[in-house]
């Protein structure tokens, strides 16, 4: 009987767990064009489309491999680059005032090699 309850107690907080934590994981789909003519506005869900699109990206798109052409025609011109790197703002990560960025680097090839998303 003790076993049963704390098997019950362990489904019911991972059942709690889950239902909480599925209002905070954005589930925005990634759209090429949304992405690209994305202006920070003083709408709270703006701010943030960017960063509510980024797991839909990381998971549709094979971003390793593709050339700088390829990125720029997916999601348009960095706010900043370099010589290795492209750096796409993302707006608010609706964890207080955090805001995200992406950042693209390129190996001598011209193709990305890595990217990461940063918060902070």
């Amino acid at each position: 009987m003790k076993t049963l309850k704390y098997i019950l107690f362990i489904v019911s907080t991972i059942f709690l767990i889950g239902f909480l934590l599925k209002g905070t994981i954005p589930h925005e789909p990634f759209d090429s064009e949304k992405w690209k003519s994305w202006i920070k506005s003083n709408s709270e869900s703006d701010m943030s489309l960017r960063w509510d699109m980024m797991n839909s990206l990381r998971k549709n798109y094979e971003l390793k491999g593709m050339t700088r052409d390829e990125i720029i025609d997916l999601l348009g011109e960095p706010q900043r680059k370099d010589q290795v790197e492209f750096i796409y703002n993302l707006g608010y990560s609706k964890h207080g005032v955090n805001t995200g960025s992406l950042t693209i680097r390129f190996g001598n090839n011209d193709k990305v090699t890595n990217f990461s998303v940063w918060e902070g």
